[in-house]
């Protein structure tokens, strides 16, 4: 298989944050320690495949967000009284 000939560079997904997690995960560009450490020494290749790994990472942001925007969404006035959750009356 041929190597394809890179015409731009891949830029740094850098966004000025610069503020990690517990995990080490930076808030702004959701690269981990060592991602943002060995950036500059990267192969393009490595660079495409911290980026696949940064798609994936916002999704599944994305989907938590929306998970806990539908949980706080719930009106817990439709479920009635708590004895009548546990199958009596009060």
């Amino acid at each position: 298989m041929t190597n394809q000939i890179e015409l731009f560079s891949i830029d740094n997904p850098c966004v000025g944050v610069c503020q990690s997690n517990k995990k080490g995960f930076c808030f702004g560009c959701l690269r981990s320690r060592p991602e943002r450490q060995m950036w500059l020494q990267m192969t393009d290749e490595q660079r495409r495949e911290v980026l696949r790994l940064i798609v994936g990472r916002k999704k599944r942001i994305e989907q938590m967000r929306q998970r806990q925007k539908e949980q706080l969404e719930i009106d817990f006035d439709d479920w009635g009284e708590s004895g009548d959750l546990f199958g009596f009356e009060e």
